[in-house]
């Protein structure tokens, strides 16, 4: 069976993985006043327009989702023809409406890819399922590497199906930004008043960076941590203690909001490496897609993994 994984470019997974392993795209489109940029992970681009306009104005970017229709027909022009069967995995639905969009336009496909399918030769059935990843950037990243594990491995559908869901609901999401004023205003552009003025001045002001938890579909401070090469540290330290308890898949999955020549120079990342090859884990590094950027700002640094429930301790 030809199995198709779909993922859209709020993924944090390198371009050449993606490539390597045959992923296919929903990109997201970002305008900035008159510039626009659909991303397809490219990480050249992504870092142009990070420094020609997120810098300037990104709190104040617009962030186009695949439309209903647009996926319907990528998927009908192209992906029933090319699978039998897709796993079209999301951004977490509590922060995006890509999840309810691929899922309706599901009816569609469902609906009318017969014709299609028996036009180029295929009288088999087309399947797909939509899974919400229930997190974002590097720890969304880590359900799809599995999937392409499982269907490397030959693992039949319906034993992807219940294991990529059992996985998403126990990935785990750290993220550390930069600035919180830049946090503020997009929070404030999109209307989320989750980050308030006396939070983001007060932060700033005394240098402290929250480390944010993503697990389940919500996000949440679990630490406030002086220093913004110190809060990274002792993450960096924490995510290698995981790895040596023991992860539920053997991949740690990291992005950075610039040149990864940054990420790699900071306190605590080399040590992290070597911690993940001692123990066989696969450590994946990208430059943050666009969409997270212009969300939580230059220089953030996310990373998931697959863990049991656990305490974030500092």
């Amino acid at each position: 069976m030809r199995i198709g994984i779909v993922v859209d470019s709020a993924c944090d997974l390198p371009a050449d993985f993606i490539r390597e392993h045959r992923l296919v795209l929903l990109p997201i489109t970002v305008r900035i006043g008159e510039a626009v940029l659909a991303d397809h992970r490219e990480e050249d681009a992504t870092l142009n327009f990070l420094d020609t306009h997120v810098a300037e104005r990104g709190a104040e970017a617009e962030t186009i989702p695949f439309s209903v229709n647009q996926i319907r027909d990528l998927f009908l022009q192209h992906l029933v023809i090319d699978y039998d069967h897709v796993f079209c995995l999301t951004i977490t639905k509590t922060r995006s409406p890509i999840h309810d969009n691929a899922l309706q336009a599901s009816f569609a496909i469902l609906n009318e890819y017969r014709p299609i399918r028996q036009a180029a030769g295929h009288n088999s059935p087309f399947a797909l399922r939509v899974l919400d990843s229930q997190n974002l950037f590097a720890a969304q990243a880590v359900t799809a590497v599995e999937a392409v594990r499982l269907r490397d491995a030959g693992v039949g559908v319906a034993q992807m199906r219940e294991q990529l869901e059992q996985l998403a609901g126990n990935v785990h999401g750290y993220m550390i930004t930069r600035d919180l004023y830049y946090m503020r205003a997009r929070a404030r552009h999109k209307g989320d008043r989750s980050v308030g003025l006396f939070t983001a001045a007060l932060g700033s002001a005394l240098d402290i960076k929250p480390v944010l938890h993503g697990y389940r579909g919500e996000t949440a401070p679990v630490a406030k941590i002086k220093g913004f090469d110190n809060a990274v540290q002792r993450l960096f330290d924490f995510v290698g203690q995981r790895v040596a308890n023991g992860l539920l898949t053997p991949v740690v999955c990291m992005s950075y909001g610039g040149p990864l020549d940054e990420l790699r120079a900071l306190p605590g990342y080399a040590t992290l490496r070597e911690t993940c090859q001692a123990h066989g884990v696969t450590l994946l590094e990208t430059v943050m897609s666009l969409t997270g950027m212009v969300n939580v700002g230059k220089g953030a640094v996310t990373v998931g993994f697959a863990d049991q429930p656990h305490a974030f301790d500092s």
